[in-house]
């Protein structure tokens, strides 16, 4: 079988050599070498997390412009997980490009390692995904020529840039509805703790006036700018609380609500919303005005820090007494967001063959679980490595159906009894959302007189995001309280399986069918290597016939599936 998928963002090999023996390097590419000097260092003698930010954004932003061909602006900034801090004397390499351009936005993936001079080693740092806008011009709105990926690792990041794009655009609504329906865990226990520190006394605000090194070349104040004056005073703030002296280890997604340009005043305000037992979050946030006018949101982020020990261990914190009403809001969200993180972390940071076969599934996590459903078929659709057995695992066929029929009629996985008689039974035990349906599927024994199988399967669809992409149907088991195992069926687990749907010329389509191994389906291919069953090969016969028999019968499919 091929090889698990490597880690896009893994440190990349110096060039890549084309078939005709070019070297090639990606138009867009911006690379950023800098030594940590004294001045760039916070007080541990570790280059500050601010600076850090200001030149990954700068990094980014020029990676961007050379696509765009015009000025662009710092739209927003995925998750960022701090792995390691660097010292004075190392080298920070920072290498961006742009993985897709959509109609006036593109995303940049940024990729920072250190480098050790006297050692001659190399280690990974972070790695982030921000979102570039191209700005007006006399001409009006730009519109972004596209991204052409040349090799497997842009091909495969330029695939999953349209995933985090649709992530990111519903992201707020998600978190907006979890915060609002969070339990409401009680504080009372924080309020009577003797030794809480109160919440006010981490209050931070500070002020900034815009000058002109500051501004970037479009005099708009540099986001990278922003994003450091945020980090200063939030560490301020974590340190008012442990009263050391603190590291920063992540930053949530966050976004940029409106320009700030030279001659602002940029106030910059933070707190302590929780404390958790090895963590806190601080709430920060910027905005600007001028004169007499109002004050302007720029932007709001959540960021999350640790106090070290000697050992580089994270050390416990006290606990903290929060405000009344909006410090209570704030304890109680700060939870919630610590669960939206925890999940976010194990399910999407994580690789592939970390990810555990079958993974609890809740409202919290369904955003996450879905993206990492369609990634992973993605990133199994992109390989180039099949070989021999990688035939059980990849069918490839073509129909005389239009794309969008195949499409339909594959969506609903109760449809799949009438062509594939590996399912029994299938029911739809929720839609958890438009886009994403969880089923109970039953399969026969694989062997006589054995038990029947069931499989709790999450189904996400997704139509192209742009023309030249394929529609998708992706499969993975997860877990509902709800459908625990019984003793009438042994509980199978699917790591990925699922459809590539492509529209090709005269309504022809091309389908491909792709399942990762995994002991709960490996029985089923074994059998067909033994001759013992049919062939997936003839079950995908079946199929492109139920297609051919079905593709005008749109009209009874469910409503849901519509």
């Amino acid at each position: 079988m091929a090889n698990e998928p490597r880690d896009p963002m893994q440190l990349e090999k110096p060039m890549f050599i084309l078939g005709n023996g070019e070297v090639y390097r990606n138009q867009t590419e911006v690379k950023m070498s800098q030594i940590v000097l004294p001045c760039h260092a916070n007080y541990c003698g570790e280059l500050s997390a601010g600076q850090l930010l200001k030149w990954m954004d700068s990094t980014a932003c020029l990676s961007a412009e050379r696509h765009a061909g015009c000025s662009c602006i710092t739209a927003s900034v995925d998750d960022i997980h701090f792995e390691t801090t660097i010292g004075v004397g190392q080298v920070v390499n920072i290498t961006a490009k742009v993985n897709r351009a959509f109609t006036s936005s593109m995303e940049v993936g940024i990729l920072v390692s250190c480098e050790d001079l006297f050692s001659d080693r190399q280690w990974k740092v972070c790695h982030a995904f921000a979102t570039f806008v191209a700005r007006r011009t006399e001409a009006g709105k730009v519109q972004l020529k596209q991204v052409i990926p040349r090799t497997q690792a842009e091909q495969m990041e330029y695939s999953l840039a349209a995933e985090r794009r649709r992530m990111r655009l519903i992201h707020a609504e998600i978190i907006n509805d979890l915060l609002s329906s969070c339990s409401s865990q009680t504080v009372s226990e924080c309020l009577d703790y003797q030794e809480a520190v109160p919440a006010e006394r981490t209050r931070v605000e500070s002020v900034e006036l815009v000058l002109p090194p500051h501004a970037n070349h479009q005099v708009s104040t540099f986001g990278g700018q922003i994003m450091a004056w945020m980090e200063n005073v939030a560490t301020i703030s974590a340190s008012r609380l442990c009263n050391a002296h603190p590291t920063l280890q992540s930053i949530d997604m966050f976004h940029f609500r409106g320009p700030s340009h030279i001659g602002d005043r940029l106030v910059l305000k933070a707190i302590v919303n929780n404390a958790f037992k090895k963590s806190m979050e601080v709430g920060v946030c910027a905005e600007a005005y001028q004169g007499g006018e109002p004050l302007r949101h720029i932007n709001t982020a959540f960021m999350t820090f640790e106090v070290l020990d000697n050992d580089r261990k994270p050390c416990t914190l006290p606990r903290i007494r929060p405000e009344p009403v909006d410090g209570k809001r704030r304890f109680q969200e700060a939870i919630a967001r610590k669960k939206i993180r925890l999940d976010r972390k194990y399910i999407i940071s994580c690789k592939q063959s970390e990810v555990p076969l079958s993974v609890p599934w809740d409202p919290s996590n369904q955003m996450y679980l879905s993206y990492n459903n369609v990634s992973a078929l993605k990133m199994l659709a992109a390989r180039t490595n099949w070989v021999l057995t990688s035939e059980k695992n990849k069918v490839e066929t073509h129909v005389a159906v239009a794309a969008e029929q195949v499409f339909l009629l594959l969506s609903d996985l109760r449809r799949r009894k009438a062509w594939d008689h590996h399912y029994q039974e299938c029911e739809v035990i929720t839609d958890s959302h438009e886009d994403d349906t969880i089923y109970q599927v039953v399969t026969p024994s694989v062997t006589k007189g054995g038990k029947v199988q069931d499989f709790i399967l999450l189904a996400s669809r997704r139509r192209p995001c742009d023309f030249g992409d394929p529609y998708m149907i992706a499969l993975r088991s997860v877990t509902l309280p709800a459908y625990p195992p019984t003793e009438d069926y042994n509980r199978g687990e699917v790591l990925c399986a699922g459809f590539s749907i492509w529209e090709e010329e005269n309504s022809f389509t091309k389908l491909s069918y792709y399942n990762q191994a995994t002991p709960g389906v490996l029985p089923y291919i074994s059998t067909d290597i033994a001759g013992l069953s049919s062939s997936f090969y003839c079950t995908f016969a079946s199929c492109s016939a139920f297609l051919e028999e079905n593709k005008n019968s749109l009209a009874s499919l469910p409503t849901s599936t519509l």
